[in-house]
């Protein structure tokens, strides 16, 4: 399970606001992070990764990533954090990007098969299109085989069908691995898809609602 209560100063789009969240989300489960731009949805995914500095605690079962006492590093925190820009390093290949996180190469190996990129592992990320980039980045982040798997619009740079398969791939991964997700996006139809529970920034501050509360957002917008 995680558990989240922390509070963070952050620049909204109506000015200085405190972001607030207290929540548990049960292992295994995905969540989509949904909000407007400037509410805070990637500042929370950094703080619970532990690139960013905010106030409270945060726990992965019995594990105490940051208290009043004690705060882990970003290393020391078992996350996979999958960047909007994929943040891969461009001086290495496909594999080679893998095994920096891990040295597993049987996983890296499967991980590469899985995402049908194998054909890949030997070229330099600087060659990939977006959507090749994308499966590396998602593969580099289940390196670590993280309690945690976080997603910072991974689909921004894909096109409609790219993203859709993407989203399927994503959603088999998790499963697979057996990780707990938080993935921010701003697309209704990829988080009915993909959700198992939605939280929206409104303000600062966290609400919950089941995938199918997005129904009648979908039909709004329509």
């Amino acid at each position: 399970m995680l558990f989240v209560d922390i509070a963070k100063s952050i620049k909204g789009v109506d000015g200085t606001v405190t972001l607030r969240v207290k929540a548990e989300v049960k292992s295994g489960t995905f969540v989509v992070v949904m909000g407007e731009s400037g509410s805070g949805k990637t500042t929370l995914l950094r703080c619970i990764a532990g690139l960013e500095q905010c106030s409270g605690t945060i726990a992965v079962g019995e594990e105490i990533w940051q208290n009043e006492h004690k705060v882990l590093s970003p290393k020391e925190r078992n996350v996979g954090f999958v960047f909007q820009d994929y943040a891969l390093f461009d001086n290495m290949s496909v594999k080679e990007n893998l095994l920096y996180v891990n040295r597993d190469e049987a996983l890296a190996v499967s991980l590469l098969k899985m995402l049908e990129i194998v054909a890949l592992s030997d070229r330099n990320v600087r060659t990939l299109s977006g959507g090749q980039k994308q499966r590396v980045a998602l593969a580099r982040a289940l390196m670590r085989r993280p309690k945690l798997l976080l997603m910072d619009e991974p689909f921004s740079a894909l096109d409609p069908r790219m993203r859709r398969k993407a989203a399927k791939e994503i959603v088999t991964l998790h499963k697979r691995f057996g990780t707990t997700t938080l993935m921010v996006s701003h697309d209704i139809e990829e988080a009915k898809t993909m959700a198992d529970e939605v939280w929206f920034v409104e303000k600062g501050a966290i609400v919950c609602h089941s995938p199918t509360y997005l129904d009648r957002l979908y039909d709004e917008e329509r």
